[in-house]
C-alpha cells in the first residue's frame, strides 16, 4: 500500500471497529435496564418495562442504523467521507455520554436513536472512501473488515469486564471516550479521497465528482443503478444480511440446550479471595455460560474470513467468490444441528468454519458493488447496500424468532440454507452476465 492508502485504511479501521464495539455492547446493558427501571413514563401514560418494551427501544436504534445508511450514502457523495466519518464518531461518543446520564428509559431511547443516526452514515462513508481512495481496494476492504470483527468480538467483552467494577452509567460514559478521541483524529487525517478513481482516469462515470443534487437526480441515479447489475447485487446483499442476522440472533439460545455447554459456577473458577471480593461465593448462582464465549469466538474467527475474502477479491472474479461463499454457508446450515450434537470438537470446528465464511463473503459483495456502480454515486450505492444488509437483513432475526417460536431449529436452519441457496443462484446469474458482457466487448473489438 502507498502512503495515501495507509492513511485511509487506518481511519476506516479505527472507525469501523468503534461502530461495531458500540453496536454489540448495547445488548449487555439491556439485562441491567430490565432490573434498573420499572416503568416508561410517557407523560399521559406509563408502560411497564419488560423485555418486549426494551426490545422495541433497542430495535428503534438498530433500525435507524440500517435505514439511515441510504440518506448517509447521499450525503457522502455531497460532503465527502472524511467529514462524515468524523461526525459519526463524535455522534456515537455523544450518544453514549447521554446514555451514561440517562435517568429514564425515554432518555435511553433518545440516546440509542442518536447512536443509530450517527452510526448509520459510517458504512456508506467508509466503503465509498476505500472504493474511491484506496488503489489496493481488496486489501483495503479486508483490513476494514478485520477491524470491524475486532470490534464485534472485543466490544462486548470489554463492556462486560468494565461492568464487573463500575456501575453501568459510568461504563457507558467511559465507552464514550474512545469515539471522541477517534473523532478528533478524523478531523486531522490527511489523504486524497479520490486517488484510486483519479488513477483509473475516472472510469468514464457521468458523475465522477458531484453525487446527487436533488430528489429528481436521486431518483434518476437510483433508477440508473437498479437498471443494471446492481439490482441483482442488492438482492445478494439482502440474502447475506438475512442469513447473518438469522443465524446469529438466537445462536447463544440454541446452544444453551447442548450438554457440551452446561453452565459453570463462577466461584469454582476463581481463587477464594477473588471470589469473595467480587461477591461470587459458592451457591451465589452466578455462572459462566460457555455458549457466550463460543459465540464471541465465532465472531472473532471472522477476522480470518475478512482477510481471506479481501485477498481473494484481488485474485478471482468477485461473482465466483459470492457463489462459493453462499454454497458453503448453505452446506453449513444443513449440517449445523447434527454436528452440534456430535460433541465439542466437531462443534468447535464447525463454529470456526461458520465464523470464517460469514465474513468471507463481505469483501466479495463490497467489491461487487464497486464494480457494478459508477464512482460518482458510490456513496449512494453503499447506502442502498447497507439498507439491504442492515435494514432488510434485520428481518432475519424476526424470521428466526418466529420459526423458533412456532416450529423447530431444524426448520430454521433449512430456511437459512434457503437464503444462502438463493444468494448462490444470484451469484451464478452475475457470473453469466459477466461472461455475456465480456463476449459483447470482444465482439465490439
Amino acid at each position: 500500500m502507498n502512503r495515501n492508502d495507509r492513511a485511509i485504511v487506518a481511519l476506516v479501521m479505527l472507525a469501523h471497529g468503534m461502530v461495531h464495539t458500540y453496536e454489540l455492547s448495547i445488548p449487555i446493558f439491556v439485562s441491567i435496564w430490565l432490573t434498573e427501571f420499572d416503568v416508561v413514563n410517557l407523560g399521559l401514560t406509563q408502560l411497564e418495562v419488560t423485555a418486549a418494551t426494551l426490545g422495541l427501544v433497542v430495535t428503534a436504534g438498530y433500525g435507524l442504523f440500517g435505514v439511515g445508511a441510504l440518506p448517509g450514502g447521499i450525503l457522502v457523495d455531497r460532503v465527502g467521507s472524511r467529514r462524515l466519518i468524523g461526525l459519526c464518531l463524535f455522534g456515537m461518543s455523544a450518544s453514549f455520554l447521554l446514555l451514561g446520564l440517562a435517568p429514564s428509559v425515554v432518555v435511553i431511547t433518545l440516546a440509542l436513536l442518536l447512536w443509530g443516526a450517527a452510526a448509520s452514515v459510517y458504512h456508506p462513508a467508509g466503503l465509498a472512501l476505500i472504493s474511491k481512495g484506496v488503489e489496493e481496494r481488496g486489501t483495503g476492504f479486508a483490513y476494514h473488515g478485520i477491524a470491524g470483527n475486532v470490534g464485534i468480538g472485543l466490544g462486548p467483552l470489554l463492556t462486560a469486564i468494565l461492568l464487573l467494577f463500575f456501575e453501568w452509567q459510568l461504563v457507558a460514559g467511559l465507552l464514550a471516550v474512545p469515539a471522541l478521541v477517534a473523532g478528533a483524529y478524523a478531523t486531522r487525517a490527511q489523504f486524497d479521497e479520490t486517488a484510486a478513481v483519479a488513477a483509473d482516469g475516472g472510469g468514464g462515470d457521468s458523475k465522477a465528482d458531484s453525487g446527487v443534487d436533488s430528489l429528481a437526480e436521486f431518483l434518476g441515479e437510483s433508477k440508473r443503478m437498479f437498471a443494471g447489475g446492481f439490482a441483482v447485487v442488492f438482492l445478494v446483499v439482502m440474502c447475506s444480511g438475512l442469513y447473518y442476522r438469522g443465524v446469529l440472533t438466537f445462536l447463544p439460545n440454541l446452544l444453551e440446550g447442548i450438554p457440551t455447554f452446561e453452565p459453570i459456577p463462577l466461584a469454582t473458577l476463581l481463587p477464594a479471595g477473588v471470589a469473595d471480593a467480587l461477591g461470587v461465593e459458592a451457591g451465589s448462582g452466578r455462572t459462566l455460560k460457555p455458549e457466550r464465549y463460543f459465540y464471541s469466538g465465532l465472531l472473532m474467527v471472522g477476522v480470518v474470513g475478512q482477510y481471506v475474502g479481501g485477498k481473494l477479491t484481488d485474485r478471482i472474479p468477485v461473482e465466483w467468490g459470492i457463489v462459493g461463499s453462499f454454497a458453503v454457508l448453505a452446506a453449513l446450515a444443513v449440517v449445523f444441528l447434527p454436528v452440534a450434537n456430535a460433541g465439542l470438537v466437531p462443534l468447535l470446528a464447525l463454529g470456526a468454519v461458520l465464523g470464517c465464511f460469514l465474513f468471507v463473503i463481505q469483501p466479495f459483495y463490497q467489491a461487487t458493488v464497486a464494480e457494478y456502480t459508477p464512482a460518482g454515486t458510490r456513496g449512494l450505492s453503499y447506502g442502498f447496500t447497507y439498507l439491504g444488509v442492515f435494514g432488510v437483513g434485520a428481518l432475519g432475526g424476526a424470521v428466526a424468532g418466529t420459526i423458533l417460536t412456532y416450529s423447530t431449529p431444524a426448520v430454521l436452519f433449512l430456511t437459512l440454507a434457503g437464503f444462502a441457496a438463493v444468494g448462490a443462484g444470484l451469484g451464478l446469474y452475475l457470473v453469466r452476465q459477466r461472461g455475456t458482457r465480456a463476449e459483447a466487448g470482444a465482439t465490439a473489438d
